[in-house]
């Protein structure tokens, strides 16, 4: 049976966290995205139809943070597998090209290159 690991598992949804742009309070933590939309995973449900200022903070090599502002539409809200949490869909209304850029560098981390494995 196999049983060492070659490639380390990172848990994404605590790792980008997702603000209030505007008061900065934690909303939840990024579940995955997409060029057109992203989902939240939360401990409140989001209110579906109403759009959203957000910022994701991405931990820089330096140290630094980085603040990637957008808007956003919830497009649906329910209970996710673990409890006390929701997981929330939501439609990217309006986003900087960092935006993009972030999308970019998580499918270039998390994506398995089986030529570079066997190196």
């Amino acid at each position: 049976m196999f049983t060492d690991r070659r490639i380390e598992r990172h848990e994404l949804s605590r790792f980008l966290q997702v603000f209030n742009r505007f008061t900065n309070k934690p909303i939840g933590y990024l579940g995955n995205v997409s060029d057109d939309g992203l989902m939240l995973i939360s401990q409140l449900p989001m209110m579906v139809g109403a759009t959203f200022e957000l910022c994701v903070k991405v931990p820089m090599a330096n140290g630094d943070v980085q603040a990637i502002d957008l808007t956003a539409a919830c497009l649906w809200s329910c209970e996710d597998v673990n409890p006390q949490h929701y997981d929330s869909g939501f439609s990217v209304v309006a986003a900087p090209a960092e935006y993009g850029q972030l999308i970019n560098a998580l499918l270039r981390y998390f994506s398995f290159d089986p030529l570079q494995a066997s190196a």
